[in-house]
């Protein structure tokens, strides 16, 4: 057995690979196609982008400067993620076929790291930038992020941690970009 900062790194990475296995042999054919849609509509941030001009059309001046906030959010948190976090850590993407996730489960592979996920760091962030705004919108789109968390490891293509990883630091760059930003940006 493994002692100090290593045995804690084990067992969660065990646990991790536990909950992601479970996740995979749970039968649930009715929400199977639900997240492999959600997930790939998650692609690009294109939900970000969609709930943006929601909010910037219907909104009125404090939906536009939610929406503002969101995307400036979704762009600072994409940048950290993507060309300072991801090329750092060196987690494989999960083996699909050898935990079995249904098939119809299945969206495109990324080719990229699995940690942290960028769906869910994305969504996080949105919701985080666009929340701090428009308090009204923050719960519905935390939900939104959650679901889009969750349907990533649903789908197979990264494991729990990389979710939760993602969602937290989506979350805090989110408040970051908000405050540089200050109270009358957007």
């Amino acid at each position: 057995m493994v002692s100090g900062a290593a045995g804690w790194v084990e067992e969660v990475e065990r646990l991790d690979l536990a909950c992601y296995a479970a996740v995979a042999s749970t039968p649930t054919p009715r929400l199977d196609a639900a997240m492999a849609r959600l997930s790939e509509a998650a692609d690009y941030s294109r939900l970000s982008l969609a709930a943006a001009a929601g909010l910037a059309v219907l909104g009125g001046r404090s939906g536009r400067r939610a929406a503002f906030s969101g995307l400036a959010s979704v762009a600072v948190t994409a940048a950290v993620v993507n060309v300072a976090v991801k090329p750092l850590a060196c987690r494989r993407r999960p083996d699909r076929l050898a935990h079995e996730v249904p098939v119809d489960r299945h969206v495109p592979m990324p080719s990229s790291r699995s940690f942290p996920s960028g769906h869910s760091a994305a969504a996080f962030a949105f919701a985080g930038g666009a929340g701090s705004v428009l308090p009204a919108a923050s719960i519905p789109l935390h939900a939104l992020a959650t679901l889009v968390a969750y349907s990533r490891v649903h789908t197979g293509v990264h494991y729990p941690l990389d979710a939760i990883v993602g969602s937290v630091l989506g979350s805090a760059l989110s408040q970051v970009t908000t405050h540089l930003l200050g109270p009358g940006a957007g």
